[in-house]
């Protein structure tokens, strides 16, 4: 008999542990935090419809 997850529940707890850069580029910064985002989102959309296949 399968299980059915109705509902998932996702916390998180970030923390920034370096240094901002020198040179004041936060543009850099901010994509490679986006990319980080955009990295996690698509494992756990990978994840929910791995979840739905069975």
């Amino acid at each position: 008999m399968p299980i059915e997850i109705k509902e998932l529940n996702i916390k998180i707890n970030v923390t920034d542990n370096q240094n901002p850069p020198a040179s004041g580029d936060s543009s850099k910064g901010k994509l490679a935090q986006e990319d980080l985002v955009a990295q996690c989102v698509e494992q756990v959309l990978e994840i929910i419809s791995k979840t739905r296949e069975r």
